[in-house]
């Protein structure tokens, strides 16, 4: 942040408030209120906090005017290309990109964190079979802290840096553990000398009666997925985190509440919403007829995985996830699949339609994402399994930042009260 010699006056009954303007690297002004209340007893109203700047961050920057997301300045489509996930997760946590010898060291790190505590294994046996994987995720990861008490003093950087790593390296596995779970399913380990994204495919589709090799083209794609997802500013999951850090909450608690947030379907679930869409429309042909009932405001039909809630433009992280959907199902033979062409037919006509251009519905990053969960075999109640892996290490990096911030304070947000005034207590008797 830099300094700002501007200030935005405020006139309130009379009388006028000098409020400082304070400027970041790149994006808008913001205004501090922070003294608002001690000078006018008044509060701002912001139902959504869209408008309102709840920290100070340098590690994600959405302009969702001109399409861009940006992690510690690089853009999302560099990284996508040319790196993997462990390389942005190194660059997220600790803010530059990892020379040689720092990523061999956190490679090695991570890779020998990847095993749960075995009597974890117990805790999964205490689910129903058809317990939702979320569900599992939230209970699993919460009871982190149980197993692992020697990373939860968020007072020592060393446990922090240890915590980070744990759930860096066992959301795969524990991620794994739900989905073989889910299935009936034996858990499989996970080894050491495979990828990030390799060892989860193995762990996920792998069965003891038979030798799993990964198919390097569907870890790639699984490697970009997991980038692609990895960090997204102050979203509700991660403002969740944040606030549950702002209160001491030790960080595999403050992760399992993020995992809660993110199950809500209008925050992760929207892949599944786009798939689901997509298999309801069935064929080209009834596209027509579908776009009619997304036009006619009585028909309650809605067009999923377009528009965003931040992104104005075309979502940057689409157009990575349209080519990898083309690659994965071209390795598995299912060029012709009529979900993808029922994607690409109602993407082209939504990108034409002025209905559409106008109210700047262009495709996100949730409308492919479920063509290529969906062709490497993957249930949809593991889409957003999927998308709490990913995002774990960009709600690290969120919360860490929050602890090694000086004037940290615990989250209080205000509130319009508009309930009944004070009132006497009527007894029984009297009440009619």
């Amino acid at each position: 942040m830099t300094a700002s010699t501007k200030t935005a006056k405020l006139e309130l009954n009379g009388k006028t408030v000098d409020l400082p303007v304070k400027a970041g690297t790149i994006g808008p002004d913001v205004i501090d209120i922070g003294a608002l209340y001690k000078e006018t007893k008044s509060f701002t109203f912001d139902p959504g906090f869209t408008s309102t700047a709840a920290c100070e961050s340098q590690i994600t920057y959405i302009d969702g005017d001109e399409g861009i997301l940006l992690h510690r300045g690089y853009p999302i489509e560099q990284l996508a290309e040319h790196g993997d996930f462990l390389e942005t997760c190194y660059l997220l946590l600790y803010g530059e990109l990892p020379n040689a010898a720092q990523r061999r060291k956190f490679d090695h790190n991570i890779t020998y964190h990847t095993m749960v505590h075995e009597q974890m294994a117990l805790l999964f046996r205490g689910f129903r079979r058809d317990a939702h994987p979320m569900a599992v995720m939230v209970a699993v990861v919460g009871a982190m802290s149980a197993f692992y008490h020697d990373s939860t003093d968020i007072n020592d950087p060393r446990q922090r840096e240890v915590a980070s790593h744990r759930m860096i390296a066992k959301l795969p596995t524990i991620a794994a553990m739900a989905y073989k779970y889910h299935i009936g399913q034996p858990f499989v380990y996970p080894q050491n000398n495979l990828s990030y994204a390799a060892n989860f495919l193995r762990m996920c589709f792998a069965v003891p009666c038979e030798d799993y090799v990964v198919n390097p083209i569907l870890a790639r794609a699984m490697d970009r997925i997991f980038i692609l997802h990895a960090d997204h500013e102050q979203n509700a999951s991660t403002s969740t985190v944040r606030l549950a850090g702002s209160s001491g909450a030790n960080p595999f608690a403050c992760i399992s509440a993020g995992i809660a947030c993110l199950w809500g379907p209008a925050h992760g679930g929207a892949n599944e919403a786009a798939l689901k869409m997509l298999t309801e429309i069935g064929r080209p042909e009834n596209i027509p007829s579908f776009i009619e009932k997304v036009k006619d405001k009585n028909s309650n039909v809605r067009l999923m995985g377009f528009g965003h809630r931040v992104y104005k433009n075309y979502d940057p992280r689409a157009k990575i996830m349209q080519q990898t959907a083309h690659e994965v199902l071209h390795e598995l033979g299912v060029d012709n699949d009529p979900l993808l062409q029922v994607a690409h037919d109602l993407e082209k006509v939504a990108l034409s339609d002025d209905y559409f251009i106008s109210r700047k519905l262009y495709p996100n990053v949730d409308f492919y994402s479920g063509i290529i969960l969906r062709a490497m075999g993957f249930p949809t109640s593991m889409f957003t399994v999927l998308f709490a892996l990913a995002r774990t290490v960009g709600w690290i990096s969120q919360w860490k930042e929050m602890i090694e911030e000086p004037n940290q304070r615990i989250g209080r947000p205000r509130q319009l009260y508009t309930g009944p005034a004070r009132r006497d207590y009527v007894a029984m008797t009297k009440r009619t």
